[in-house]
């Protein structure tokens, strides 16, 4: 066993024993190459957005590992999700302990104050995760085209010109990968199974900070519908 020490102190980030550490890289995705445009980009989005669509109330349960710059954290978890575009997910450490709850509602990121926000993704990135296609409102879609490993990526452009690449095969999300300036800076993958629609394993790697979370679904469960105060997890 050993004892690390997380770099930044809060309810959470304190001193926690976990059986080792898996040094992240900066290894980049393996990089597709084009094979030929979409000539239909926005109906190939509109597509993705029908096949990727929330359907009715669910309940995940699953397991995940965090890997923060070298110091891993693993637990268990749970992410409670709705239509239209409504999800709450609670993290816990293996012994109960609360590490972070969050709501994402539509494109708004609802965290308790003094949450630490960057061990999850984005809310773009976020929805993937749950293999959920949702653009926000502040992106352009600028293009699609057909890779050699036989996935369709759509290229959406936010205003301050990062790109959002969308990659899909079937109707079902496979990738999403975040570009600055031209480089991969966070990636999402999606590991699907042949049982449902959501992903079986999901992995989230942000390349600026050496992050990296794994998610591993262990159930899932169709549900009643959720009471309208879990979706703000800021009240007490």
């Amino acid at each position: 066993m050993v004892t690390l020490q997380l770099k930044q102190p809060s309810s959470f980030f304190r001193t926690i024993i976990v059986a080792g550490v898996v040094v992240i890289t900066g290894c980049m995705p393996k990089q597709a190459t084009v094979v030929a445009p979409v000539p239909d980009a926005l109906g190939a989005a509109l597509v993705l957005q029908d096949q990727t669509e929330l359907e009715s109330p669910i309940r995940i349960l699953f397991v995940w590992e965090l890997n923060d710059a070298g110091v891993g954290v693993k637990g268990r978890g749970v992410a409670r999700v709705a239509p239209p575009y409504r999800a709450r997910l609670d993290l816990f450490l293996d012994n109960g302990e609360l590490v972070i709850r969050a709501a994402l509602v539509d494109g708004e990121l609802r965290l308790p104050e003094g949450a630490r926000s960057d061990i999850l993704p984005p809310p773009d990135l976020m929805w993937g995760t749950l293999g959920v296609f949702r653009p926000e409102s502040g992106t352009e879609l600028v293009g699609g085209d057909h890779l050699d490993n036989g996935l369709i990526r759509l290229r959406y452009r936010y205003l301050d010109e990062r790109e959002l690449h969308y990659s899909m095969e079937d109707g079902i999300l496979r990738k999403l990968e975040m570009l600055s300036d031209g480089d991969v800076v966070q990636w999402v993958e999606v590991y699907r199974d042949e049982e449902t629609r959501y992903p079986a394993r999901v992995t989230y790697r942000n390349l600026t900070d050496f992050r990296e979370l794994k998610i591993t679904r262990q159930q899932l469960d169709q549900v009643e519908a959720y009471p309208a105060s879990i979706w703000d997890p800021r009240a007490p």
